[in-house]
């Protein structure tokens, strides 16, 4: 006898609340559905639903062995459903979510390279520097740049990048250097409106961790516009190296107080849930994962 049968018969007459009923969703016989009833009860030598004319209920052993089975049942549906999703070839829409500067940056000149490797997904790319909630807004998968919390989402992490302090010549050379986080106070701050911290800025330093509250002279939700205004000669920022490396690299900015280190930020690909990961979901974390695996740090 097929014992998940059996299995998949009690829950059907227990969820149902009736042979009849059972027998009906099932296309069974209603004999053929008390059959299995009785063989599982004969078998484990106890009474597991407590029949009247009018109504069934569970014994104390019929709660227990209920919870269990449907655990079982709901299991095997679920190694089902994720072999069947690994043999299926990625497709249907994909709705994406990444921050601003990043998703231009790196993640723009992928999506051909994805989209070829997978023709049957339809991408619909969204860019947004807030944090989205993805049941709710109906993403499948979002790319986050954070100290990532406890959370009910499921994070593949990708790589790693770490915010910066600098400034451009012309600021430095008319307001002078700051030699410790203290002197920030004096100096005009360009501050990302996203920034969990707010005007707070905290750095690591020598002798430990330091921390200062900020002036700033002008707030935005845009990274790109706190590099333009610092390119702007306009002030000092704190932004992430893979949106200020090239500058460094050029000196067009300069790394101010290398010794103070701020965060090191992880880039996250983040989703829903572990349990029924589509195919065209598992295909990007896959894509992204490799493409990122000689790139940990940005930069």
């Amino acid at each position: 006898m097929d014992r998940f049968l059996e299995m998949q018969t009690f829950n059907a007459v227990v969820d149902a609340g009736s042979f009849v009923k059972a027998a009906e969703a099932l296309n069974m016989s209603k004999a053929a559905v008390s059959r299995y009833v009785v063989d599982i009860e004969t078998r484990l030598g106890v009474r597991l639903l407590h029949r009247t004319t009018r109504r069934l209920s569970l014994t104390e052993e019929g709660q227990v062995f209920y919870g269990r089975s449907k655990e079982l049942l709901a299991d095997l549906a679920e190694a089902e459903d994720e072999i069947t999703s690994r043999s299926d070839a990625a497709s249907g829409l994909l709705r994406i979510n990444a921050p601003f500067t990043f998703g231009i940056l790196h993640l723009a000149p992928l999506w051909g390279a994805f989209m070829a490797l997978h023709p049957k997904v339809t991408l619909d790319v969204t860019l947004a520097d807030r944090l989205v909630d993805l049941v709710d807004e109906g993403y499948d998968v979002a790319i986050r740049i954070a100290t990532l919390e406890s959370s009910t989402l499921v994070s593949k992490r990708l790589a790693t990048t770490r915010m910066v302090l600098c400034a451009s010549p012309k600021y430095l050379a008319r307001r002078g250097t700051p030699q410790h986080p203290s002197e920030l106070a004096r100096h005009s701050v360009i501050s990302y409106s996203y920034w969990s911290t707010k005007d707070e800025w905290r750095f690591e330093g020598p002798k430990g961790p330091v921390s200062i509250k900020t002036d700033p002279c002008m707030h935005t939700n845009s990274g790109d516009t706190c590099r333009a205004a610092a390119l702007a000669d306009q002030g000092v920022i704190l932004q992430p190296t893979f949106l200020v490396d090239k500058n460094l690299a050029d000196g067009s900015l300069i790394e101010l107080m290398p010794q103070y280190r701020s965060l090191e930020l992880g880039i996250y690909a983040v989703y829903p849930t572990r349990k029924h990961v589509s195919a065209k979901v598992r295909a990007l974390i896959e894509f992204l994962a490799a493409h990122f695996a000689g790139q940990k740090s940005l930069w």
